[in-house]
């Protein structure tokens, strides 16, 4: 079994959760790597879309926005955006959203719009795009996130993506219909929410890795579940899928340097 990288973990991980069945609406970064090594590898007939209105595409390279037009020129077929988000998202036709984030709480909550005062903050974020409108609309979210402090904080400073709100039943009593966040996989473990109150809890933890260490990076006191398993470890043709598509993309987006 090759070595492979905790980020490498983490995406096959993410991959994993991904079916043949499942329309799925791609975030860009960590999202569109497993989405694709899952594409490649055990779900070959899942329906890819990207907010820029890209259905079923099938990229070669990963894109660096969803303005790329590896994602276009793949595709089954391109509708506007407007389309996308009312027609698909909105009418309930996503099973799946895929999703990253700069910060997120243990009601799976994310934050990509500002660290600090909203008026005055520490870091002004790339906002959330079509983030929130997909986390609220498709039937299920999944998250990629590395786990660290930074991340996983006790309190967010502003909500840009709801997760499970305050907890408990508060998607229902806000009239949201759909499951929301029902994992979270990081590069240390796979957390999930508890049926109950919906707090995130470690369900399965990555070879090599200690509870000590997810405790350490965690911003809150982490919980776990009652029976928590080892993730398995990634395959010999995940990793190679994962690594080719990887360096696919570098050579696209930089070029070849020892040719050069």
């Amino acid at each position: 079994m090759n070595d492979f990288t905790p980020t490498e973990m983490m995406t096959i991980a993410a991959a994993r959760a991904l079916t043949n069945d499942d329309v799925c609406f791609v975030g860009i970064g960590a999202p569109s790597a497993a989405c694709n090594v899952a594409r490649l590898t055990h779900a070959p007939d899942i329906t890819l879309i990207y907010e820029s209105g890209t259905v079923g595409t099938k990229p070669d390279v990963l894109p660096l926005s969803i303005g790329d037009g590896e994602l276009c020129d793949t595709a089954l077929f391109t509708v506007s955006v407007p389309e996308m988000f009312r027609y698909w998202l909105q009418g309930g036709r996503i099973t799946t959203g895929f999703l990253g984030g700069a910060q997120i709480d243990k009601f799976a909550n994310l934050n990509t719009t500002v660290v600090g005062p909203y008026n005055h903050p520490k870091v002004r974020l790339p906002g959330g795009g079509g983030a929130p409108e997909i986390a609220s609309n498709c039937g299920q979210i999944f998250i990629t996130m590395a786990l660290s402090k930074r991340g996983f904080v006790e309190k967010l400073h502003f909500i840009t993506s709801m997760g499970h709100g305050e907890g408990g039943n508060h998607r229902e009593r806000l009239g949201m219909t759909t499951k929301g966040p029902t994992r979270v996989i990081t590069d240390l473990c796979i957390l999930e929410p508890d049926p109950a109150t919906k707090e995130l809890t470690v369900v399965s933890i990555h070879r090599g890795v200690s509870r000590q260490q997810i405790i350490e990076n965690c911003g809150w006191s982490i919980k776990f579940a009652d029976q928590v398993i080892e993730t398995p470890v990634p395959s010999d043709t995940e990793l190679m899928t994962l690594r080719d598509i990887n360096a696919r993309t570098k050579k696209a987006h930089q070029g070849d340097k020892e040719a050069a």
